[in-house]
């Protein structure tokens, strides 16, 4: 199903932008292994799947701190930030083992969802009735996952070749919402931000594509759909067929 919430015509967009994590890839169980790795490590209890799935989409940091109760879980806050306390210390190493045990274990379960590859390809055409010669439409990704494992991730589950441009949460000086990484893919693909889409399972990426003057699309069926109903989306959909089905109207 398809809900506009704001009318635009999908037709125009010649750049599409997505998250990554509960948005392209189902990764949730291999980043719940890794904070519970992690939280066993430093002598603390596991945490439950639902839990920690919950905390996931500021970036790294930010899930670790959540982890450890540093932080509001249901804050939007996505900056590393020292807190002066004396759990710094803590905070550094639990960071240090989950980043080293998420390297080995990040393909142990992840998946691409059901009918991504499919829909991608189907996306990436030129828009229907337009001339033959037509550009395809430019693909990027902007996660806040730290960028190498972002990479690997997409060559290892065969996504690499529809992307321009993959970016990370340590790619620039600031993450999602903030919208540096966006703007900076809007100016190496030549694109206007009113003829670009932002695609992605949560507020955060609402408010990156909102930040940087694009259109947005929400995705119901990946990690945060509840966030989606405090911050709507210009348009929401519930399946990757419906991304597909979104510019073939």
């Amino acid at each position: 199903m398809i809900r506009y919430l704001r009318p635009f015509d999908p037709h125009r967009l010649r750049l599409l932008v997505f998250d990554l994590d509960g948005t392209l890839i189902d990764s949730r169980l291999d980043l719940i292994h890794s904070i519970n790795a992690m939280l066993r490590h430093i002598g603390r209890p596991e945490l439950a799947g639902e839990v920690i799935a919950s905390y996931v989409g500021d970036g790294a940091p930010v899930l670790v701190r959540r982890a450890l109760g540093d932080l509001d879980p249901g804050a939007n806050n996505a900056v590393d930030g020292n807190q002066n306390s004396d759990h710094e210390a803590t905070f550094r190493s639990a960071l240090e083992y989950f980043l080293g045990y998420y390297r080995l274990h990040k393909l142990d379960h992840t998946t691409v969802y059901a009918g991504i590859p499919e829909a991608l390809a189907s996306m990436a055409q030129p828009t229907n009735g337009g001339p033959a010669n037509a550009p395809r439409r430019q693909m990027a990704i902007l996660s806040n996952k730290p960028v190498n494992p972002s990479r690997d991730i997409v060559q290892a589950l065969g996504l690499g070749g529809f992307f321009v441009r993959i970016y990370g949460g340590n790619s620039f000086a600031t993450k999602k919402p903030d919208p540096l990484g966006m703007r900076t893919i809007l100016r190496e693909t030549g694109v206007a931000a009113d003829e670009a889409l932002m695609i992605g399972d949560s507020s955060i990426d609402v408010l990156t594509g909102r930040n940087a003057g694009m259109w947005t699309c929400g995705v119901k069926y990946g990690f945060a759909p509840n966030t989606l109903e405090d911050v709507p989306p210009d348009v929401l959909v519930e399946s990757p067929r419906d991304l597909a089905d979104l510019f073939a109207r």
